[in-house]
């Protein structure tokens, strides 16, 4: 299973730089959307994923039993969803404040006005 989520994450990772090197600046949005996906997705892969054993420690152990999935991970990703979220609306301010300044949403239109000014 973790083979097939490795190779998702790879197409993501993919398509999100393809969207970062478009000259539409959503496109590269989009992409930036698409790799913190990916990367969300990479690091939940790494802390292996097995639905039949939960990662709780018994009052008489210390450390889960074997073969559970690791609970850190999953942590992260919680973490990284809030700041990849944080990190969309800010960009998506700074697109709509570019798009408000230029009247364009190409990047090198909106290269062509600064060079104006």
């Amino acid at each position: 299973m973790e083979v097939l989520w490795s190779l998702v994450v790879g197409v993501l990772v993919a398509a999100g730089i393809y969207l970062l090197l478009e000259r539409h600046v959503l496109r590269v949005l989009f992409g930036l959307i698409l790799l913190s996906s990916a990367l969300n997705l990479a690091i939940f892969t790494a802390g292996r994923l097995t639905p039949g054993l939960l990662p709780l420690i018994g009052a008489d152990a210390t450390l889960p039993p074997d073969g559970a999935a690791n609970p850190l991970p999953q942590a992260l990703i919680l973490t990284a969803i809030v700041i990849g979220f944080g990190l969309l609306i800010f960009a998506l301010l700074l697109f709509y404040r570019a798009y408000y300044q230029t009247g364009s949403a190409d990047v090198d239109d909106m290269k062509r006005s600064e060079e104006d000014e």
